[in-house]
């Protein structure tokens, strides 16, 4: 990399072009992510806590905390999202043994399988752009 006149490293033209490929095709995989939710009936966001919650590996449960710290989301906005998804027959909520004042979480077979269906989709969309990304991503850093 150059420098510029203050001492900065400069980015070289190469390396704009493989940062906006790189941006181009992670805005396609989260358009085709949201388009795929929306054929399924969910919210992109109801799509995302309930991948954030089957992927949990954790020995502790899935709380609303988790929800809202994976999401980068406010707690009192993950508490909605999970009241709506409870509604929606997504999630099932209960209160802690240990400590009352939190709720764990976990999917229904409903959201297990919609989540099934949303991944197997996903993880086919990912491997038709893994090569685009990957290339851009190293272009990128070199």
């Amino acid at each position: 990399m150059a420098m510029d006149a203050s001492g900065d490293e400069r980015l070289s033209t190469e390396q704009y072009a493989a940062l906006a490929r790189f941006r181009f095709q992670l805005r396609r995989f989260l358009a085709f992510s949201e388009a795929a939710a929306a054929r399924a009936g969910l919210p992109p966001q109801q799509h995302q806590a309930l991948l954030t919650l089957a992927g949990h590996v954790d020995r502790t449960p899935a709380t609303v905390g988790l929800l809202a710290e994976q999401l980068l989301i406010a707690p009192h906005s993950a508490a909605e999202l999970v009241a709506r998804m409870v509604d929606a027959g997504l999630l099932s909520k209960t209160r802690a043994a240990e400590d009352r004042r939190r709720s764990e979480l976990t999917l229904t077979p409903r959201a297990e399988a919609l989540l099934r269906t949303l991944t197997a989709a996903h993880l086919e969309e990912l491997r038709g752009l893994a090569p685009a990304l990957a290339e851009a991503l190293g272009s990128a850093t070199r």
